[in-house]
């Protein structure tokens, strides 16, 4: 082993001109060096250069480090043979398969029959695809087609090749950054790029339009190090080609475990702008350690906290970009502290002489304390900037809310404190039954509606009434929020509607309640037309309700709404029927969103989206999906209701709680229920929950959401056919009841 490397000054050559570089430049000088900036060895002397760190691939894949080697010069960057790594993607997908990093599924075309057997193989192996060109594209090199169409042209537009097909994997993504000395590797903080042009994620690739750091990933640094890293430094040791400098792993987090994107053989750009400031440890020193096989004799120190980095890009870009528009910047210095404790840098990319002169223009990162914290920081010193077109994510960092999240108690509720709450009420609740000698109430706490026998009050033999009270839930303050309420007044009435339709009760009134800081009659108008058009819809009339003005109960802006509604049954129509049992089949009908439950969770993973993009695979901004209403179940169970010897047994509304929390209330002892997922297709909003929530548990998921069946029909396994074709739209076959305590299993 060598000496350690010095700590005194050096002289150190960066090469590159970018915002990747001028972050490496930035984290050396914070550590007394004396910093140089060249585009290649040939711009610039270097017989006073004590060590070359390169910055682009481009550099490295040229043979920046073998002319360093050839001049005695230390580099902290791998051969041009090694740098194929990510000059090459056809020869890392194979080092990796031979060494079973596990990636995906892949194949590498090339020539006149390329495009002929790229669609063959596609087709054959029956997946979605990405397609790669087999070279350098600075990180825009990726096609990531949505449909056949878009595959066709994908695998048409990459022509001759080389290129690669890969199986299309699924999950958040996050950049493994190691410091390599040929022997070991020491890795800094997980940072997650955003590779698409638009938020959410959306619109073709880029070079990287932000990232933040650390990203919460469920995996340790040395953990990944040992899948990813370790097996090619042992690899290339053995062949006498010792790898020293970076090896950026691009992972996806998938359901499987953590796979391999891609390699590439430098820092990432804009991730080193995130990770290199969090930073302590003098980063000049880890690298000449690392071109002495002694990285680990420097202390790998990392900073508290959390930073964000926000690339501002030139109208154009990812195509050709519109440039030479001046910069505005009413913030002259590069650094500044602010009094909250963050630090905001600029790094400059495509600068020259005060205008854009590239299609990534220059990137601001924000360091604070958590990442909330330093991402308001960094769009706070970006707000400080402008020029004409210029192009900014609004939504860096959107997937950590939900990556972190393992139950919907961490975002606010606990559904079990809920039941819990029930459960401690019902004594007291049903201590006021026995009231005209019990033969008032029916059902009570813990069915979705009180029942209460018309008999008591009219003397009339057959009728029962039925009630529901509920609210909407945090739903209304994303409402708020958006300015768009009308929804939320259909929202509490459907919901009331289900619950007593579930006890196959037909609504006759419903009284509401809107309580606000401060009450605006406008918006109160909205909401109450809302509630109206539901009733309309229902043949149910609005009776009235309450508005409360109450400053100090609630925040400024923010309002809640509660509403009653009563229905009719007949009572010997009442669901759910005695004989609900072990075999029977359950339907299920589609919602139109997450009705009204879930909004404490969904509003936290959504907080840095802006509600008027529209996510992939979706067909509407994210924020019309979210405030879809609550569906009306009456009209589509009308007919399987009142048909002569109904088949429908039994009715559960999925609300809070789900599927394994709502299906139990209408069950008998000793009959639970076995749900088949996979038996409907998920809507695209759920699957980008999925996506969004890689620690949560199906269960849990499954307990917090509808996932797309909002009401639910019990029937003997030989009315399925007549039930659905009762039934006038698509439903689904879910499941079945079995003997069990009322348990619900998720298959």
């Amino acid at each position: 082993m060598s000496d350690a490397p010095s700590t005194g000054p050096l002289r150190v050559l960066v090469l590159g001109g970018g915002g990747r570089e001028q972050a490496i430049a930035w984290a050396c000088r914070q550590h007394g060096h004396d910093v140089r900036l060249a585009g290649d060895l040939s711009d610039a002397s270097t017989d006073d250069t004590d060590l070359v760190i390169p910055g682009p691939e481009h550099v490295l894949v040229n043979g920046a480090a073998d002319e360093c080697a050839r001049r005695g010069i230390p580099c902290f960057g791998p051969p041009s043979e090694l740098a194929q790594l990510e000059s090459s993607k056809s020869w890392a997908r194979h080092i990796a398969t031979d060494l079973a990093i596990p990636g995906p599924r892949w194949m590498h075309f090339e020539g006149p029959d390329a495009t002929a057997d790229a669609t063959a193989w596609w087709r054959n192996m029956g997946f979605d695809i990405v397609v790669k060109l087999d070279g350098l594209a600075a990180g825009k090199g990726v096609s990531v087609p949505a449909s056949e169409r878009e595959t066709i042209a994908a695998i048409e537009a990459a022509g001759d090749g080389p290129f690669i097909l890969e199986e299309r994997l699924t999950g958040p993504e996050c950049s493994l950054l190691a410091l390599c000395d040929g022997i070991t590797a020491a890795a800094l903080p997980l940072a997650q790029d955003h590779k698409r042009i638009g938020e959410a994620d959306t619109g073709p690739n880029t070079g990287g339009m932000g990232a933040y750091a650390p990203a919460p990933i469920p995996y340790a640094t040395d953990e990944l190090l040992a899948i990813f890293v370790q097996p090619l430094l042992d690899h290339f040791a053995a062949q006498g080609t010792p790898y020293v400098g970076v090896i950026f792993a691009g992972l996806m987090i998938t359901n499987a475990g953590p796979r391999l994107i891609e390699y590439n053989v430098r820092l990432g750009d804009p991730e080193a702008q995130a990770v290199l400031p969090l930073l302590h440890s003098d980063y000049a020193a880890l690298a000449l350690a690392g071109t002495r096989g002694d990285i680990n004799s420097i202390p790998l120190k990392i900073r508290d906290g959390s930073s964000v980095t926000v690339v501002a890009a030139s109208p154009g870009y990812p195509g050709t970009p519109d440039t030479g528009a001046p910069i505005h910047d009413a913030l002259a210095d590069t650094v500044s502290n602010d009094v909250d404790g963050t630090i905001t840098l600029r790094f400059d990319a495509g600068v020259l002489d005060g205008a854009t002169a590239g299609g990534r223009v220059l990137a601001v990162t924000g360091i604070g304390p958590d990442l909330g914290v330093a991402r308001t920081a960094a769009y706070k010193r970006l707000d400080a900037i402008s020029f004409p077109g210029m192009q900014v994510r609004r939504d860096i960092g959107w997937r950590a809310p939900g990556a972190s999240l393992s139950t919907y108690a961490a975002a606010g509720v606990d559904i079990d404190e809920g039941t819990r709450a029930v459960e401690q009420m019902k004594a007291a609740v049903e201590s006021t039954h026995s009231v005209n000698s019990g033969r008032g109430v029916l059902q009570g706490v813990g069915s979705f509606g009180g029942v209460f026998s018309g008999a008591t009050i009219t003397e009339l033999h057959e009728p029962v009434l039925v009630a529901s009270t509920d609210g909407v839930g945090t739903k209304v303050e994303l409402a708020a929020s958006l300015g768009q309420v009308r929804g939320v007044g259909a929202d509490i009435v459907n919901h009331c509607i289900g619950d007593v339709l579930v006890q196959n009760a037909r609504p006759l009134f419903f009284l509401d309640y809107i309580a606000a800081s401060v009450l605006d009659a406008d918006m109160v108008a909205d909401v109450v037309t809302g509630m109206a058009e539901a009733c309309r819809a229902a043949n149910c009339a609005v009776l009235g309700g309450e508005t409360a003005e109450m400053p100090g109960v609630y925040q400024p802006g923010a309002f809640d709404i509660a509403g009653t509604l009563v229905g009719v049954a007949e009572r010997d129509s009442l669901l759910p029927r005695t004989d609900v049992a072990a075999g029977d089949a359950i339907v299920g009908l589609a919602s139109s969103g997450p009705h009204t439950n879930g909004y404490s969770l969904l509003r936290m993973l959504f907080e840095w989206v802006p509600k008027d993009v529209v996510p992939e695979g979706m067909d509407r901004p994210l924020g019309e999906a979210l405030l879809e209403p609550h569906r009306n179940y009456l009209d589509p169970l009308r007919a399987a209701l009142d048909a002569d010897t109904s088949p429908i047994k039994a009715l559960a509304q999925i609300t809070g709680g789900g599927l394994p929390e709502n299906l139990p209330r209408v069950l008998p002892e000793g009959v639970g229920a076995e749900i088949d997922l996979g038996s409907w297709p998920v809507p695209p909003l759920f699957r980008l929950v999925e996506e969004l929530t890689p620690r949560m548990s199906t269960d849990e998921r499954y307990r917090t959401l509808n996932m797309g069946i909002g009401m639910v029909a019990v029937c003997a396994p030989d009315d399925v056919e007549r039930l659905q074709s009762l039934i006038p739209e698509k439903t689904w076959v879910i499941g079945r009841l079995v003997a069990s305590d009322r348990a619900v299993t998720l298959n």
